[in-house]
């Protein structure tokens, strides 16, 4: 496995790999679903590329950057035993030269649920992925439906700038209980840990109710006093057309139900197709 650190060595070392990739970025602190993207990415047939940055254009100044995990040295152990080809670990200096002056702008689907309760997040986003595209040079890129609104703006920017790169969405990886993976969870209490499964639940029973055609609104409010019930304070949680990521009362096919709660001091994030 290939490990660069500088944009010359990954030049090198990106020369050597042919000109299929499939990339996976990620923030570090590797668990299944990110080795879930590796194993699609190979399954493809391409050379495999993973970069670790967590990036602080992302968090907001509420959110802590510096508490995010670091666990580079076992990231990188789980990359090579997945058969990842090559790891790409640029520093801050690198991805934002002082002298910088150009971010992306984004509407659609970034503007409702994340883009509120989390103001210029997507905006950081969507550039670190654009300058990794740009440094790493994919033809696909691998992200998990997890963070399914985050999967919408960033398939939305690649269309939008016509950047030569195709986006393919993993489904969530789950533990076995239906809590979704996160870097996040380890965060939990023992007893908040044992209460967040309520969220997956919750989206299952929901869903189950809107495609069997009792109403929508009746049940989003229901699924949200449930919540609130076992001390998941529910930010959103919501019927969205799983395209546009706009609200709807009724439901037609495609549609998602997305669901953002906090759970003591963590938000856990989850989302369920409908029908």
């Amino acid at each position: 496995m290939l490990i660069a650190r500088t944009i010359n060595d990954l030049n090198s070392a990106r020369a050597t790999l042919g000109s299929a990739i499939g990339f996976v970025p990620t923030m570090g602190a590797l668990h299944q679903g990110h080795l879930a993207l590796i194993e699609a990415a190979k399954a493809n047939g391409a050379k495999v590329a993973a970069s670790i940055f967590v990036n602080p254009t992302q968090f907001g100044p509420s959110e802590d950057f510096t508490r995010y995990p670091r666990t580079e040295e076992a990231d990188l152990e789980k990359l090579e035993a997945a058969g990842c080809h090559l790891v790409w670990l640029p520093d801050v200096a690198t991805m934002y030269p002082p002298e910088g002056a150009t971010a992306i702008t984004l509407s659609g689907p970034a503007t409702r649920w994340e883009g509120v309760l989390r103001p210029g997040h997507f905006a950081g986003v969507a550039t670190v992925v654009a300058k990794l595209f740009g440094q790493v040079r994919p033809t696909h890129a691998y992200f998990g439906e997890k963070d399914f609104q985050q999967v919408q703006v960033i398939t939305r920017m690649v269309a939008d700038l016509l950047l030569p790169v195709e986006i393919v969405a993993i489904p969530t990886i789950r533990e076995t209980d239906g809590l979704a993976l996160s870097s996040r969870n380890r965060f939990l209490s023992p007893e908040d840990r044992a209460r967040a499964p309520m969220l997956y639940a919750t989206l299952r029973s929901a869903a189950a109710h809107i495609a069997a055609g009792e109403d929508v609104t009746k049940t989003l409010e229901t699924a949200c006093n449930n919540l609130s019930a076992a001390n998941l304070t529910p930010d959103y949680f919501n019927l969205v057309d799983a395209r546009s990521l706009e609200p709807m009362t009724i439901f037609t096919a495609p549609a998602r139900i997305l669901a953002a709660a906090k759970l003591g001091p963590i938000r856990l994030l989850d989302n369920i197709a409908v029908g």
